[in-house]
Parts: C-alpha cells; structure tokens; sequence
C-alpha cells in the first residue's frame, strides 16, 4: 500500500514538473505579417510557426528585386532594357530568362492569345489616372508589334527579331515571384505562411494546428464586400482574374485590362472572373488570363493540359457559376 500512494506521489510530481517545465503542449507564436506597396499592388506576407520578422522583410525585399527584373516600366528593368534595345540582343538575369521562356510556352498553348508581347498595347491603355479608348490608328500601329514567336531566348541573352515589339510580363509575372517567395520561405524552415501578392495567392504548408486554409473568393463589382464562396485547400497557390479588376466606362461600355492581342481591345468573353488553383503560382497566373481570353467553351481541353492544376472556379456574365476539377469550394 506504502509503494503505490509513493507512485502516485511521484507521478503528481512529474506532471507538475513538466507543466512548468516546457512538457506541457506549446501554444503556436502570434503570426507576423508585413505589408508593402510593390508590383503596383498591396503585397502582404504571413508567418504563422517561425519567430523571425527579419523574414518577412528579406521575403518582400526578394519580392521588389524581381520587379526590378519584370517590371515593363520601371527604367532600367531587364524588360525595360529588351524593349529599349530597337532588337539588339539583351543579356538578362537567369530568372528573367525563365519567365520569358514560360511566357512563351503558354503562348503556344493557348494558339497566341497569352501574348508576352504585348507591351506596346499594354503602354497605350492607362487604367489608372485619365483612363481613355486609344486612338484607332495607334491601336492598329501598336497591334502590329504583337507576335511572340518573335521573341527568342538563347541562354539568358533575349533578343526581339521585330524591334519594334516589346515584352509586357504582366499577366505572368505575379504568379512566378510568388513561387519564388514560397521556395524561400520554404528553405528558411516556413512551414506554415499565406504570401498575398493582391489577387495572386500562395498557401506554405497548412494553418497552425493541422487546419486546411480558407481562402474567400470576391464577388465581382463588389469592390471586395462581398464573396462568392470560400476555397478550402491545403498547399496550394490560389490566383484570381476578372474584368473587373482594372477597368473604366466610356460612353457607356465597360473597358477592362485584359487585352485580346488581335483586335488591340479588351477581350469579349463570357466569363467576368476565374479562379485557379494550382501547384505552381506561374502556372495560375497565366491560366486565368487564358482563361477569360478563350471564353468558357474553349476552357476544358486546355485545362485537361495543364500539370499540377487542381481545378477552377468561373463566373459567366449571365450569373452562373462553372467549376473544374476537385476542389473544396463553398
């Protein structure tokens, strides 16, 4: 009897000991998050299980060198060069190299409606200040320039064989930086973030405590008050496009920032938002914009193609909702 009320004494005792020692199941840390104005949107980083907030500062600091390497407008850029080098050969960044070379691939699969060449019609639409129509001359002029089996990339040297056309990465761009941050996140020991690079995101991992990520998707027109429905999804990039995002009224038709490289004009499609969810970000992005360019009925073969796409969710202009693949929307 004296052996087992000194057991239980000791047991008690243990418990004790580990409660105030550490044994005692560990709450995760508040998660730190930074926000910065980059990429000409607002982009806001999340960690949830690693104490560092020099992280996150390295991770947007990452995120403003490549848009140094991308951007069309900011001087000085590898973009910025191959566009001002009237077709000399450039020589770029290798991640620069990468991207085109994606860009390019994307351009075949969609039959050259995903344009990477683009730049000049992109430059003559200003969806920000005093947005108006371009003139009808200047559309056809900037037209000509589009082609990008124009482009060609030899190593990390990029050289236009039109010299007049010139590279806008654009609908491309957001996706591969997100992959990038998510890689470097990664090999810190991140195992649990959310990277928000404004419509483009990126899930590390999975919620704190082994939860799947609820990612809302916005109502369009609804200047972000409203949902449509939630995504559940573990790891995962998330990216949404839509007429809405960027665009204007003139004369009453609704002018948006996604281009059809043949006509110079917004593209006419049935579909106002998508939403992908995929394996890679690079992937996403560009398959969203696919997407609304081909309109619904084109949409399936091309998804049926595309490695590590887990589905997508589309708004059609009459209201209905279309959903591809096996995904957890609600």
């Amino acid at each position: 009897m004296r052996k087992n009320t000194v057991t239980i004494v000791c047991l008690i005792f243990l418990a004790f000991c580990c409660i105030f020692s550490g044994c005692a199941k560990k709450q995760p840390p508040e998660p730190l998050s930074e926000t910065r104005l980059l990429l000409d949107t607002v982009c806001t980083i999340t960690i949830y299980d690693v104490v560092d907030p020099a992280l996150l500062t390295e991770a947007l600091d990452l995120c403003a060198f490549y848009e140094s390497l991308f951007s069309r407008t900011m001087e000085g850029s590898d973009v910025w060069r191959v566009n001002h080098a009237a077709g000399a050969p450039v020589a770029v960044d290798a991640a620069t190299a990468e991207l085109l070379r994606a860009g390019l691939a994307y351009g075949n699969l969609s039959g050259g409606m995903f344009d990477i060449t683009i730049g000049r019609l992109c430059a003559l639409w200003d969806f920000s200040g005093a947005p108006a129509v371009p003139a009808p001359e200047k559309l056809a002029a900037a037209r000509d320039t589009v082609d990008f089996r124009l482009a060609t990339i030899t190593d990390n040297t990029v050289q236009m064989i039109y010299a007049a056309a010139w590279l806008d990465l654009g609908g491309i761009a957001k996706g591969y930086i997100a992959d990038m941050l998510a890689i470097f996140l990664k090999e810190c020991g991140v195992a649990s973030a959310v990277i928000d690079l404004g419509g483009n995101i990126v899930t590390v991992g999975l919620k704190p405590g082994g939860n799947l990520w609820r990612i809302g998707v916005e109502q369009p027109f609804s200047d972000r008050s409203e949902l449509i429905g939630v995504l559940n999804t573990g790891e995962a990039s998330i990216v949404t496009s839509g007429i809405y995002e960027r665009q204007f009224t003139e004369n009453g038709v609704l002018y948006h920032h996604i281009l059809d490289p043949h006509t110079g004009l917004p593209v006419k499609s049935d579909i106002v938002s998508v939403t992908v969810v995929s394996e890679s970000s690079t992937a996403g992005d560009a398959i969203s914009t696919i997407i609304i360019l081909l309109g619904s009925e084109k949409t399936a073969p091309l998804l049926a193609q595309v490695p590590g796409l887990m589905g997508a969710v589309m708004m059609l202009e009459n209201g209905e909702l279309l959903q591809y693949g096996d995904i957890d929307f609600q």
